[in-house]
C-alpha cells in the first residue's frame, strides 16, 4: 500500500502541525529567527534573559520590563528542599536527563494551580501562566547543577542572585567565580539552543499542553523527547566519535570507512538545513574566542573536528549534508568544564524558554491534538473463549 497516497507521511515530514509566530527557519539559506530577530544578532548582542523574554512575549522588552523579568528569575532560582531529597534517592549512575525529568515533573506538587487552567484554555489565568513560566525557567539551571553535586555525594551549591543566568549556572556547576569570557560564551550557547520551530520535543510539549496538563508536565514531556540521541543527545556522541578517531592524521581514512559502512557521522546533517547550520557557525566562532582567551590552549579534539569538517565537505556537502548544532556544542561545553552526560540537560535548560513560549501560545487558542491513523490490522472477527480455542 502506498502510504503517501493514503495521506500518511512517515515522521510527519513537512506536515504542518500548528501555526506559530515564535520562530522561523529557512534551511536553504541557513536563516533562523526568533520573533523575527536573526539568531546571529541575538547570540552576539542579546542575553539569555532577554532572548527568553522575546520568545515568551513576542518582542523587545523595555528596560523596566527586562529588569523586572530578570529580578523574578533571580528570586526563583531556589527549589524546595523536597526536590533535593528526591534526587538523593535516585541512583547515582542514572542519566542526568532522567533525573531532570523526574524533578521537573514533581514541581507541580510544590507549586499547584492546575485548576487555574480552564476547560477551553483561552481564559487560562494569565497570572498563573506567567508565574509558572518564571518558576520553571528559573529552576532548570538549579536542578541540573544540583544533580551534578548530589550524584557525587556532595550537597548542592546554592544559587546566587547577584549573577546572571549563565554566570550563576557556571558558578553552581563548578563552585567558583565564573570567568567573564566563559560566562558570556555560555550565555550565547543558551541563546542559540533556546528555540528551533516545531522540532520533536516542542511538538511533544504542544501535544501535552493541548490537554491542559500543568506546565511542569508539559516541560517534563519535552525533556523525555529531547533525551533521545536523534534529537538532543548527539553532541555527546560527537565527542565520543572524535575520541574514536584519535588524531587529525586518521580523519580521512576513518571517514571513508564510516561512509562505506553506512554508519552515522554524528553532528552532520539536519532534516531542515541544506547548508551549514547557522548555529554551528556561531559555536565554532565561540570556540575560537575561547581558544584566543586561553592563549591557544583548547582541547585537541577541536583540531580533529575541524579536520573532519574539511574532509566531510568534500564527501558530504554535495549531498547537502553539513555540520549541525551538535557538532561543535559538545566541544564548547567540555571546554567549559561540563561533563559529557550533562550536555543534553544544558540543551534542556535553554530550550525550556522555547517550550514555554509554545505552551503559552498553544493555550491562548487551544485545541487538543488528536491525529488519526491508517489502520492496517484485521477486519472485525469473532472472539473465541479460552475453552473453545
Amino acid at each position: 500500500m502506498d502510504k503517501v497516497q493514503n495521506g500518511y507521511v512517515p515522521g510527519l515530514k513537512g506536515v504542518p502541525a500548528t501555526e506559530s509566530a515564535i520562530s522561523f527557519l529557512d534551511g536553504q539559506v541557513g536563516l533562523l529567527t526568533y520573533r523575527g530577530f536573526p539568531i546571529v544578532d541575538l547570540a552576539r548582542f542579546s542575553s539569555f534573559e532577554e532572548t527568553a523574554w522575546i520568545l515568551i512575549n513576542g518582542g523587545l522588552p523595555e528596560t523596566d520590563e527586562l529588569a523586572r523579568f530578570d529580578a523574578e528569575l533571580r528570586a526563583n532560582r531556589r527549589v524546595k528542599y523536597n526536590v533535593r531529597d528526591i534526587m538523593k534517592f535516585l541512583p547515582i549512575d542514572g542519566h542526568p536527563m532522567e533525573a531532570l525529568q523526574t524533578c521537573v515533573a514533581s514541581l507541580g506538587m510544590f507549586y499547584p494551580g492546575q485548576e487555574r487552567m480552564t476547560a477551553n484554555g483561552v481564559n487560562a489565568d494569565s497570572e498563573f501562566v506567567e508565574q509558572m513560566i518564571v518558576k520553571i525557567l528559573a529552576s532548570m539551571a538549579t536542578l541540573v547543577a544540583m544533580w551534578e553535586h548530589i550524584r557525587r555525594g556532595d550537597d548542592p551549591v546554592q544559587p546566587r542572585t547577584d549573577l546572571t543566568y549563565a554566570e550563576n549556572f557556571l558558578y553552581m556547576m563548578n563552585e567558583r567565580e565564573p570567568d567573564p569570557v566563559e560566562a558570556r560564551i555560555m550565555d550565547a550557547c543558551l541563546v542559540l539552543h533556546a528555540e528551533h520551530t516545531i522540532n520533536a520535543s516542542t511538538f511533544s510539549a504542544l501535544v501535552c499542553g493541548s490537554t491542559l496538563a500543568p506546565p511542569n508536565l508539559v516541560v517534563a514531556s519535552a525533556i523525555g523527547t529531547l533525551a533521545g540521541p536523534l534529537h538532543g543527545g548527539a553532541n555527546q556522541r560527537v565527542l565520543n566519535m572524535l575520541d574514536e578517531i584519535g588524531s587529525v592524521e586518521k580523519v580521512s581514512d576513518w571517514l571513508d570507512q564510516r561512509l562505506a559502512n553506512k554508519q552515522v557521522v554524528w553532528g552532520f546533517g539536519h532534516r531542515e538545513y541544506k547548508v551549514k547550520d547557522p548555529r554551528a557557525d556561531i559555536l565554532q566562532g565561540l570556540l575560537e574566542q575561547l581558544r584566543e582567551h586561553r592563549s591557544g590552549q583548547i582541547s585537541p579534539l577541536y583540531e580533529i573536528a575541524m579536520a573532519l569538517e574539511r574532509c566531510a565537505e568534500e564527501r558530504l556537502a554535495p549531498k547537502g549534508i553539513f555540520p549541525n548544532v551538535d557538532f561543535y556544542s559538545g566541544l564548547l561545553y567540555e571546554a567549559l568544564g561540563i561533563p559529557r552526560d550533562q550536555f543534553t540537560p544544558i540543551f534542556a535548560i535553554s530550550r525550556t524558554a522555547g517550550w514555554l513560549a509554545h505552551w503559552k501560545e498553544q493555550i491562548a487558542n487551544n485545541r487538543i491534538f488528536r491525529p488519526t491513523q491508517i489502520y492496517q490490522g484485521y477486519e472485525p472477527r469473532s472472539y473465541q473463549p479460552m475453552s473453545s480455542r
